[in-house]
């Protein structure tokens, strides 16, 4: 795809953000040039095409643009207006949007495509850095209208089986780099699990949740 199309999309989708930021404290500018910039990297190192993969990644998450707590097919009729209109021809906008369908994590496989990979493995870093959990989860439950219990149980449902099964990471240096952290992001998340199930940890969450209301 031709670099004025991919500035198109950028600038379409940096728009967007900035109009819609107070309903996107979590998935908002900073998560999406993240991914993008580290899906370029990565596709640079698996020979992916960097430009289909940049394009991907900022539309990624436009879902959370059409409707909240949702799954990246919402987002298909905007992301492919974005694509079309900012001159990408017909078949890429629909294999960018095949691409984020394959890296959407309750989707993944083992064998999904190099440019899915490079997504994938963005989105996935972004989940696993340590700082996630402390200062944005807040923002992905405000966001999103959901309860802590909620978020724990997803992430640990749709998480664990894919690390445990060798490919949480696609990229081998970004598994030998980052693997440490999702381990122990995925433990983490695994402890709120249980912690919710005491009851005294239940009493406790009601009781901030009296003093701040």
């Amino acid at each position: 795809m031709s670099k004025a199309a991919l500035a198109s999309v950028e600038r379409r989708v940096w728009q967007l953000c900035q109009q819609l930021a107070a309903r996107l404290p979590f998935h908002g500018w900073h998560h999406v040039s993240f991914v993008r910039d580290k899906a370029v990297h990565f596709a640079a190192r698996n020979g992916s095409d960097a430009g289909v993969v940049a394009a991907a990644a900022l539309v990624h998450d436009l879902n959370y643009m059409v409707r909240r707590n949702s799954l990246a097919v919402a987002g298909r009729d905007l992301r492919m207006d974005i694509l079309v209109e900012s001159g990408v021809s017909p078949a890429v906008a629909r294999r960018i949007d095949e691409i984020v369908d394959e890296a959407e994590i309750t989707n993944r496989r083992r064998d999904i495509s190099l440019e899915a990979q490079a997504l994938s493995d963005a989105d996935t870093l972004f989940k696993a850095l340590p700082v996630t959990p402390v200062v944005l989860a807040h923002r992905y439950l405000d966001e999103n209208g959901v309860s802590l219990r909620d978020l724990a149980t997803k992430i640990v449902g749709e998480q664990r089986g894919i690390h445990d099964d060798g490919y949480y990471f696609y990229d081998e240096e970004a598994a030998a780099t980052y693997s440490r952290w999702a381990l122990a992001n995925l433990e983490l998340w695994q402890c709120i699990v249980e912690a919710l199930d005491d009851p005294t940890v239940e009493e406790l969450l009601d009781a901030v949740d009296s003093a701040a209301s």
